[in-house]
């Protein structure tokens, strides 16, 4: 049988190659570099914390957080993804760990990290609020989770760019804050939103969707 994840990590690998062109996504500008790490810096724990970065992409993330002194396991679907993150880590001269696998169920034990951060990933889920249900599973008592998130298609626009026998995407298009915050709130002992759409910097450029970041702990 087919797994239907295939032809989303396809599709993914296929990306990667121009993965990084995007401002927000290769963080190539120092002024984007420095935003995002501003940020990062305010949301997680004080280094050095283990932080699990899921949908890491090609480690661009993972790469300001290991400069911050934390210790980062990165997991993509894609292998393409896990190649270049990986590439870009020893390039810099910084340690991390990559390893290809489902972000939505990754592995770990339970209360094995201080901090969990995806950034544009539930949307791509099959299954978002079980993942959701698991992640908080892998952080200690008081751990943080970090979703940078946001919302860029019309509501009921459901359609997908992957192959027809990939799972249902049922938030396809990404996720107002207040669904996802009420998806996470049962789980989490605190939650937080703060609105991203106006810091152009972190986007390279003005956009005009919702995008926020979620920071919750347990």
């Amino acid at each position: 049988m087919t797994d239907p994840r295939a032809p989303i990590a396809a599709y993914w690998d296929a990306a990667a190659d121009t993965f990084d062109d995007e401002p927000d996504h290769g963080l190539r500008d120092p002024a984007t570099r420095a935003a995002w790490a501003a940020h990062l810096d305010g949301w997680l724990p004080d280094p050095p914390a283990h932080v699990l970065d899921l949908g890491c992409g090609t480690g661009s993330l993972s790469e300001l957080l290991a400069r911050q002194g934390h210790h980062v396991t990165g997991i993509d679907l894609a292998p393409g993804m896990i190649t270049r993150a990986r590439s870009k880590l020893a390039a810099s001269g910084l340690e991390a760990t990559f390893l290809v696998g489902d972000a939505g169920r990754p592995p770990g034990r339970p209360g094995g990290y201080d901090a969990l951060l995806s950034r544009h990933l539930v949307w791509t889920l099959p299954d978002p609020p079980a993942a959701l249900r698991h992640w908080v599973t892998l952080l200690r008592p008081g751990g943080t989770l970090v979703l940078v998130e946001g919302r860029w298609r019309e509501a009921g626009d459901t359609s997908s760019m992957y192959a027809p026998e990939a799972h249902p995407l049922p938030w396809a298009g990404g996720v107002p804050a207040r669904d996802l915050a009420d998806a996470l709130s049962p789980h989490v002992t605190e939650l937080a939103v703060t609105p991203l759409s106006d810091e152009a910097t972190l986007w390279g450029g003005p956009v005009s969707d919702e995008r926020y970041a979620l920071v919750a702990r347990i």
